[in-house]
């Protein structure tokens, strides 16, 4: 039975993933939100997650949350994650983070205070289909030169971060295998695509919970993969899956999803 502290407990992505790991027969005995979150110093049950009196506190409390943990699940702010993870870390608890919008700073921070401490997950997403659509990139990166890759991303109104994590890694994996030097968010006006150039398009509606579209255009044909997330609960359920595979993990480092699924 593993236990895990979840960061981020109340939001969208924490609430979720504590619901899927209790159905799954984990035991959450941590529980982790921002500093004035209308939820801090409620129960679990309370806050309407699940039938659990885990109490949900606020950062200054972290180390009591995480200290019976065996995995540190975390779905939060990219300054939250700067503050906390070394901490979560120093107690020697495996982690599996899953916040986007890092900077490049931001997330060097992060590997440089964690990586030779403990062993942890981090993925801009957990679904299992996302993970194999990164793969296919690679095979599609191999298409003559003439072939144009394109990125399309839609979330829900509330998500901060444009580009998604997602698109940012699709777009790295292509960049680097096509050899092109320049990303492109939007065109307007006359704006003619460039030789090297790559595009990610994001769009904000509604509730949508994510989809991701790659579109790779020769002369004459086109390949599309999209991938939809039906809800959160896929997102949950790979992080569930790199909680139970990074448990197993001896070696401290950072890992990725690619790991988890090889």
């Amino acid at each position: 039975m593993i236990k895990i502290c979840v960061a981020g407990a109340a939001g969208r992505m924490g609430s979720t993933l504590i619901k899927e790991a209790v159905a799954r027969g984990y035991t959450v005995v941590g529980a982790v939100e921002g500093k004035g979150n209308p939820n801090v110093g409620k129960t679990l049950r309370e806050a309407g997650i699940c039938n659990s009196d885990v109490k949900i506190v606020d950062p200054s409390h972290l180390e009591d949350a995480a200290k019976e943990a065996d995995v540190y699940i975390s779905f939060t702010t990219p300054e939250a994650e700067v503050e906390n993870l070394p901490i979560v870390a120093n107690l020697g608890k495996r982690i599996v983070m899953g916040t986007t919008g890092l900077t490049v700073e931001q997330m060097q921070k992060i590997k440089d205070s964690i990586s030779k401490k403990v062993p942890a997950v981090i993925s801009p997403n957990y679904a299992i289909g996302v993970n194999i659509m990164f793969q296919l990139s690679k095979t599609l990166a191999r298409l003559p030169p003439d072939y144009d890759f394109s990125i399309t991303e839609v979330h829900h109104t509330g998500k901060k971060d444009a580009p998604s994590g997602t698109a940012k890694k699709l777009g790295e994996i292509i960049s680097e295998a096509r050899k092109y030097t320049t990303t492109v968010y939007g065109r307007e006006g006359i704006n003619p695509r460039k030789p090297g150039e790559l595009e990610i398009l994001s769009i904000r509606a509604g509730g949508v919970a994510g989809i991701h579209d790659l579109i790779v255009a020769g002369p004459h044909e086109m390949i599309r993969i999209e991938h939809t997330a039906f809800s959160r609960s896929v997102f949950a359920q790979g992080a569930l899956y790199a909680s139970e595979w990074i448990c197993k993990q001896t070696k401290a480092g950072i890992y990725s999803m690619e790991d988890v699924l090889s």
